[in-house]
């Protein structure tokens, strides 16, 4: 059996009242995080011209955060743009990918566009996707190479839409194979740091439908879309280990694996911000007593957040420069949605301090690793104090509970200035299971 096979098989053989009980309270974490977060992406830079350039013809489908019904395709490519415009969503960190930004960009598309959905085929298929994901970006053994939010999303996306669809096995597999043919994402929009990152993800849950569609009108696709020659992994992940991934399928469900993100940042970015925050409440150490500060980190870290600080940066270039993200928090103790205007972006203040941060290689061999790290805070007066980093918050080893959840789903409404409140939204979530027609949620 091949592996696309194997991925349309589980796809479409799960269950959502035979999943464990911490799978479907995960999916309805994740859910409630993903909402909120593509909610306050309809205030992102650029949120505007990418709406006006894509959804262009009415529908009955949903776009987060917006009023009116837009063509299902249309509004799965500004869903799944928002979700992930602010580097809020939730990632899986061994995948080192972002599956929720695809998948429920094309399934809130999807069900608001189809009546009657019920919340527990929804369920499924947002397990679904997400494993499906998850185990590309987890086949990948070697440096990142591809987005995989996108590359891999795409096949995540469209394994959810073929479980809500309830396609044959068949089916599934021609699904795959479109999603084959239409897979991108490039790592030069992050090298860049331009909007692209999230422009591809938001191609890939279009895309998604467009396979799913055409899989439907019996339009037949690669059937060897994973491990043919010029399949998925041949194309884009020549170090891989197919065989562990596949093992896990139906024994571990990789919703219960995701981290949150408590800032609106690159997770590679997440420890320096968390041991500066140490730094400043378990030391009593101020801006002005830091002479300068190092963070030792796996190569993926200085490959993904190392880059300098400078004037007239990029939102999307400052979300992923660490000396920006750890001068930000000594200055304001944290790193907010706020913290990425022109004023705060060009604060002289904060640009001095992070000409004194730097990233630096650890030796781990890990080419997927976020941690462990050590923060490095060098001192005036010549003193040294060293904060280990062994997991990054929002992660399963350091969740974030649920006050927690609540507050960063408030801050995004907040932000996006939406009429609805963290506890309806998550009131709505929680219904999910018994809810006879999932689109109520995104109402």
């Amino acid at each position: 059996m091949s592996a696309a096979a194997r991925f349309a098989a589980h796809a479409l053989g799960l269950d959502w009242a035979g999943l464990p009980p911490s799978a479907r309270e995960s999916a309805k974490t994740f859910l409630l995080d993903t909402l909120a977060v593509g909610i306050a992406g309809a205030r992102a830079p650029f949120a505007d011209a990418v709406m006006r350039s894509e959804a262009t013809g009415a529908g009955r489908a949903r776009i987060l955060g917006r009023a009116g019904g837009f063509a299902p395709r249309d509004a799965a490519f500004v869903n799944a743009t928002q979700i992930h415009a602010q580097e809020f969503d939730c990632v899986h960190e061994p995948a080192v990918l972002h599956p929720c930004s695809a998948v429920l960009g094309a399934l809130v598309a999807e069900c608001s566009s189809r009546p009657g959905i019920d919340g527990a085929n929804f369920g499924a298929a947002l397990v679904a996707g997400v494993d499906i994901a998850v185990a590309l970006g987890l086949a990948g053994t070697g440096p990142l190479t591809f987005f995989r939010p996108a590359s891999a999303g795409i096949f995540g996306a469209a394994a959810a839409l073929a479980r809500l669809r309830g396609f044959s096995e068949a089916q599934t597999g021609a699904a795959f194979g479109h999603a084959l043919a239409f897979a991108s994402g490039t790592m030069q929009a992050h090298v860049e740091g331009t909007p692209g990152l999230a422009l591809q993800v938001g191609a890939a849950a279009r895309s998604a439908l467009a396979a799913a569609d055409l899989a439907q009108a019996g339009v037949p696709g690669a059937a060897q879309s994973i491990e043919g020659p010029f399949g998925y992994l041949a194309l884009f992940e020549r170090v891989n280990d197919l065989p562990p991934v596949l093992a896990r399928l139906g024994r571990v469900f990789a919703i219960s694996e995701l981290s949150h993100k408590p800032y609106p940042t690159g997770r590679a970015g997440h420890g320096g911000i968390g041991a500066v925050q140490a730094l400043l409440r378990d030391h009593d150490v101020r801006a002005g007593d830091i002479a300068g500060l190092r963070y030792m980190a796996p190569s993926l870290i200085a490959r993904l957040v190392g880059r300098p600080a400078h004037a007239r940066m990029r939102v999307a270039y400052a979300r992923l420069c660490l000396p920006y993200l750890a001068a930000r928090t000594v200055m304001d103790g944290s790193v907010g949605l706020d913290a990425f205007s022109d004023e705060a972006l060009n604060d002289p203040a904060v640009l001095e301090f992070a000409g004194r941060v730097s990233v630096a290689v650890d030796g781990n061999p890990d080419p997927a690793a976020f941690t462990p790290a050590v923060l490095e805070a060098r001192l005036h007066g010549g003193r040294r104090i060293d904060i280990a980093v062994p997991a990054l918050l929002g992660s399963p080893a350091v969740p974030l509970d649920r006050s927690a959840c609540l507050r960063k789903v408030q801050a995004c409404l907040a932000f996006a200035g939406v009429a609805i409140e963290a506890e309806e939204l998550a009131a709505r979530v929680d219904r999910l299971d018994d809810a006879p027609d999932v689109a109520a949620i995104f109402a």
